[in-house]
């Protein structure tokens, strides 16, 4: 029998009792009969209550174990958070370097590129002068030859004939 029958045994030995002249809400029931079902409750009680327990306590272990769980879930998103901050940071740094890198390699390049120019130029006025010290002594030495040769013209125009 189980205890849900047990109790409507209960329920129903209370609606045929008979009730108590000058006090309605009492009434008169079989003891023994009171008395039997309730010892068959306690002993069906028992497994109720056991079935409860179980339901209880697995109620319990599944609780623990969606905590356990969540926190599990919470400190690895947390973990990840910290990661990706720490990654961004880097990130961050790293293009701060890059940028600093890619403005002193501009820089170093147009102090080369500007020395080189002035060098180059340096170059060409230092050619410069050399061919145009090099063509006045020229033009000077092509002078003095005609000279020296119109000297030799007029002197062989100018000797005595024989």
């Amino acid at each position: 029998m189980s205890i849900e029958e047990i109790l409507e045994d209960m329920d129903e030995l209370l609606d045929k009792a008979a009730a108590v002249p000058f006090a309605s809400h009492k009434s008169i029931i079989d003891a023994e009969r009171m008395r039997e079902l309730i010892n068959d409750a306690r002993l069906n009680v028992p497994q109720e209550v056991k079935h409860a327990q179980m339901v209880e306590f697995d109620r319990d272990r599944i609780i623990k174990e969606a905590e356990a769980k969540a926190e599990k879930i919470v400190r690895q998103a947390e973990e990840r958070a910290k990661a990706i901050v720490a990654e961004e940071a880097i990130v961050k740094e790293a293009k701060k370097r890059a940028l600093e890198a890619v403005t002193k390699a501009k820089a170093e390049s147009d102090a080369i590129r500007e020395a080189t120019d002035n060098y180059v130029k340096g170059r060409f006025r230092e050619v410069e002068e050399y061919f145009s010290t090099a063509l006045q002594d020229v033009q000077r030495r092509a002078k003095k030859f005609e000279e020296v040769k119109s000297r030799k013209s007029g002197a062989k125009n100018n000797k005595p004939k024989k």
